[in-house]
């Protein structure tokens, strides 16, 4: 999950310098649907609450809707969509916490 935060930073940075397509990318295939593969971590959603799992499965397809919006090179929108990624992120770390 540290690397959701390098990537949604990444994404900022990539926004910030107007490359929307640079940010899509990251979005896609480092938190987006296409990312699931390569986190290697469907071993771990046996011991998480059906919660959690949900709450992840929307942080990944909200990644890919933000990466599709990035796409069009329109900020607004492709803001907000990112807005729900890490709305995603905050509503999964504010209920859940390993102690």
């Amino acid at each position: 999950m540290r690397d959701h935060l390098v990537a949604i930073n990444e994404i900022l940075i990539n926004m910030a310098n107007g490359d929307f397509e640079k940010a899509a990318e990251v979005a896609e295939y480092r938190l987006g649907m296409s990312s699931l593969e390569s986190h290697g971590a469907s071993h771990m959603a046996g011991f998480m609450p059906e919660e959690m799992r949900q709450a992840g499965t929307a942080m990944h397809k909200a990644a890919s809707r933000f990466a599709l919006k990035a796409q069009e090179e329109e900020v607004s929108p492709a803001y907000k969509a990112l807005s729900e990624v890490s709305s995603a992120c905050v509503a999964c770390h504010s209920g859940y916490r390993i102690r």
